[in-house]
């Protein structure tokens, strides 16, 4: 059986630049968990035209979120890919 010695980590909260990363990521995230909320609501019966719709609407404000983020990102980082 083998022992691992992992040194344990320090109790910290969160650094200021952490924190603002969540906060710049949270649009995503949440729009992310809202077609997760739509998804899982339609895995126990048929997927309706109206599912289908929630499912579409949902995914572009993913979609939506992400090219925010970025561009925001690309923005900050100076322009050039």
């Amino acid at each position: 059986m083998a022992v691992f010695n992992t040194p344990a980590l320090p109790d910290r909260e969160p650094t200021a630049a952490e924190l603002n990363a969540i906060e710049r990521e949270l649009p995503l995230i949440l729009a992310e968990v809202d077609l997760l909320d739509v998804e899982i609501a339609t895995l126990d019966r048929p997927v309706s035209e109206l599912d289908e719709r929630r499912i579409r609407r949902a995914r572009r404000r993913v979609l939506t979120a992400r090219r925010a983020l970025t561009n925001r990102t690309t923005a900050t980082a100076g322009g050039a890919a």
